[in-house]
């Protein structure tokens, strides 16, 4: 079940227990989930990976809105993190996503993983994060454009699709499912 490792993956990561289990299992429902891009990473018939895109865009400052994709949770079994397996899945990911002719990826993330991956920071493209102040640290926004130039010209404020914002009394009703974990506030986390 993507969801539980999911689970495994983010418990107690950026804040105590997690979200994100839910968060994919709502945009599974979404209009903006692209369905060709729900993809899995399997080994000796065991799921170790996922990652998933929905349809977004990017309001540009001209007033056309840019069709893009976001991107996640994207995740690798707990056990085998820092192996080279995530890099396979995003490569493999973001090449398919090339192949559909999609233009650019955008997403919240750490460049120092995905810049291996060509990503940059979004504000190099003159992108912006919704609702973020100009003078507000942005490094944490990436885009990598698929199509190059498809950006070029292009000024805006990049949409995070509705279905990443969950309420947490649902995530709590979500997680009853499943095995009880304990929920911890570490070091590091965001939230």
């Amino acid at each position: 079940m993507v969801e539980n490792l999911i689970r495994e993956s983010f418990w107690n990561v950026y804040r105590p227990g997690c979200s994100e289990h839910y968060v994919i299992h709502v945009l599974r429902q979404d209009p903006s989930f692209v369905k060709e891009l729900d993809l899995v990473m399997e080994m000796n018939g065991k799921l170790i990976g996922q990652n998933m895109f929905m349809k977004t865009v990017i309001n540009a400052d001209d007033g056309r809105d840019i069709p893009v994709l976001t991107m996640g949770p994207i995740c690798i079994d707990s056990d085998l993190q820092r192996q080279g397996y995530g890099l396979q899945l995003l490569n493999y990911s973001l090449n398919k996503a090339t192949e559909l002719g999609y233009g650019a990826v955008l997403f919240e993330g750490n460049i120092e993983f995905y810049g291996k991956c060509g990503f940059k920071y979004a504000k190099e493209f003159s992108i912006r994060y919704h609702d973020l102040p100009e003078d507000a640290d942005s490094s944490f926004f990436l885009c990598r454009e698929l199509i190059p130039g498809y950006l070029k010209g292009i000024t805006g404020i990049y949409q995070t699709p509705k279905g990443y914002y969950v309420d947490d009394a649902d995530v709590e009703r979500f997680d009853r499912a499943f095995p009880s974990k304990v929920k911890m506030k570490l070091p590091g986390q965001l939230f």
